[in-house]
């Protein structure tokens, strides 16, 4: 291996011993986070795996002369971790299986640039590794607990809704501050373009920040508010028939597990199993046939409250300029800012969409651009009718 070689393989190294470590924070928040004791406990070695992957790198490059040292978070593995954890853990592991593919490759990379054969097969094992994380999530419960009659029936129903898309709170935060900046930019682009800079900048786009908030808030409030209660509703409906029909909800029950493609006997003992408890047979079978749970209706006032402040502190961005400034200047330096605060908050939406960062972020600055561009000429539009 020639110096160059040797000084890219190093990077390369480097950049694998980041990402492990980056990987092994995550799943470690994750696992703190899980309340099933199963999925905790895969989630804890997930973590354990990408630990040793890191102290693996660690090793070769000390090998190499160029130990790491301690791993440290810089801001942005921070933020991003932060991001994940708060985006809910079914959310976040399916943004991690998202990465897979790119961390195939580089292990892909890395081994056809390893100076001898232990290191390649060492970062072969890791390129394994890293292809079954996903198989071992969605596997839970069913090796992690195998005595547990409920766990087992909770892994088949977890497996149907691991990775059902949700972005928790912090999604509903990003897409209060999407709506709030685009609806504000839009009014201060025509306001600025009727008056060229005026005062009247600086008031229409408080009146919008106002108005956009409140408005996000109850409207979050209010949705989330009907689907609890439609929740509640079917609840009642579920309990009724379990108390009426009980043999018949337990043969749909069993029935459910068959098209899961569980033999009929253990199907029959699986639900013979869950009907011994009430309660437990109701939580069952609210899931299986409606798809609903109660862990999946977020709290009302939480709702409001992260839709209201994103919104307005996504509104707020474009008028900053109007408090230190007037005219053409204040128009310019709000259309920069808002220009750079669109493509930031499109590339914090892959957080809850997984699409590519930067194609989502040049998307919604391109949607920016031409709402402001349609209302800057209506304005100069107005402005004239109106002189």
């Amino acid at each position: 291996m020639n110096p160059s070689e040797k000084a890219a393989y190093i990077r390369a190294l480097r950049h694998a011993w980041r990402k492990e470590n980056a990987s092994q924070r995550i799943y470690a928040n994750l696992s703190e986070r899980e309340t099933n004791p199963a999925r905790a406990k895969v989630l804890f070695k997930l973590a354990e795996t990408e630990r040793v992957h890191g102290e693996q790198w660690a090793r070769l490059l000390s090998e190499l002369g160029a130990a790491p040292g301690p791993f440290q978070e810089n801001p942005r593995e921070r933020a991003w971790r932060w991001m994940l954890v708060q985006s809910g853990i079914d959310n976040a592991l399916e943004r991690i299986e998202n990465d897979e593919d790119e961390d195939i490759l580089m292990y892909e990379i890395l081994a056809k640039m390893a100076p001898n054969e232990e290191d390649r097969k060492a970062l072969l094992s890791a390129k394994a590794d890293e292809a079954q994380h996903s198989s071992i999530a969605r596997k839970a419960t069913s090796e992690a607990v195998p005595l547990s009659p409920q766990v087992r029936l909770e892994a088949m129903i977890k497996r149907e809704h691991w990775h059902k898309r949700s972005g928790g709170w912090i999604g509903q935060a990003i897409y209060g501050a999407n709506d709030g900046l685009g609806a504000v930019f839009g009014i201060v682009s025509g306001v600025a373009g009727a008056t060229a800079g005026g005062s009247a900048v600086l008031i229409a786009g408080l009146a919008g920040m106002v108005a956009s908030a409140l408005s996000m808030g109850s409207g979050a409030y209010l949705a989330t508010k009907a689907e609890r209660e439609v929740y509640e509703a079917e609840i009642k409906r579920e309990r009724f028939e379990l108390t009426d029909h009980p043999e018949e909800e337990r043969e749909e029950l069993e029935l459910f597990y068959q098209l899961k493609g569980i033999p009929e006997e253990a199907a029959r003992q699986m639900a013979a199993h869950i009907f011994e408890n009430p309660e437990e047979a109701l939580r069952t079978l609210t899931s299986e046939e409606l798809g609903l749970s109660a862990q999946s209706f977020p709290n009302p006032w939480r709702e409001a409250i992260s839709a209201s402040i994103s919104t307005a502190l996504g509104a707020f961005i474009p008028i900053i300029p109007f408090f230190f400034a007037s005219g053409y200047p204040a128009v310019y330096a709000s259309f920069v800012i808002s220009t750079l605060a669109h493509f930031a908050v499109g590339s914090a939406k892959t957080i809850v969409t997984g699409l590519n960062p930067w194609k989502s972020g040049l998307e919604m600055t391109l949607v920016g651009l031409g709402e402001a561009g349609i209302t800057y000429a209506l304005g100069l539009l107005f402005g004239k009718m109106a002189g």
